[in-house]
Order: structure tokens, then sequence, then C-alpha cells
């Protein structure tokens, strides 16, 4: 399920509270005036906040960028192989339309 808000759709993920992280969850959402959903977005929010200035992580983002570069190098080859150069100009077999104002070959 997901909802429309100004910063784009919101979609639903269900998460797992033993009674006691619940009950404080409700308890500082009564604090704060805010709902539970709420509280568990912006906690999530900050947590994201500080994954992403930990320099292990960053190393880590940079690698996985690497290996999608190579990736995409890689395919961006094969596609080049299989559609440049004379032989890629029509598919095999294909049947040639003649020339405007010319009759078909019988």
């Amino acid at each position: 399920m997901s909802e429309a808000t100004n910063g784009g759709a919101m979609k639903t993920f269900p998460v797992r509270l033993s009674e006691e992280l619940r009950a404080q969850l409700d308890v500082i959402g009564q604090l704060t005036g805010r709902s539970a959903t709420e509280e568990i977005r912006l906690a999530i929010e900050h947590w994201i906040d500080r994954v992403k200035s930990d320099p292990e992580v960053l190393k880590k983002a940079d690698a996985v960028r690497a290996d999608i570069e190579r990736d995409a190098q890689t395919r961006r080859n094969a596609i080049d192989a299989i559609f440049s150069g004379p032989q890629s100009t029509k598919p095999r077999g294909a049947a040639t339309k003649p020339a405007p104002g010319k009759a078909e070959p019988a």
C-alpha cells in the first residue's frame, strides 16, 4: 500500500516490535504529539543520515558504484558488438522492401 505526499509516494513497510519497544514508542509519540508511524519515520531518517556519513559505508558505496559501472560498461560493449558494423544493419533473413515505385521481386 502507498499514499501520496508532497515528497512523492509513500510505501507501507510493516515493522515488528516487541511489546516493550512499542509501549515506549507510544509514550514518545504521546509526549511529542506525533504518531508512532511518524516517530518511526523520523528515527529511520536520522539513522540513514548517520549511516551516510560513516566512512566504512562510504568506502563500500564507492566499491558498489565501481562494480555497477564495470557491469554497465560490459553491457554497453555487448550492445555495441551486437548492433554496430555492416552485419547489424538488418536482421538475418529479413525481407527487403522494394524502393517506392519499384515492383517487388517474384
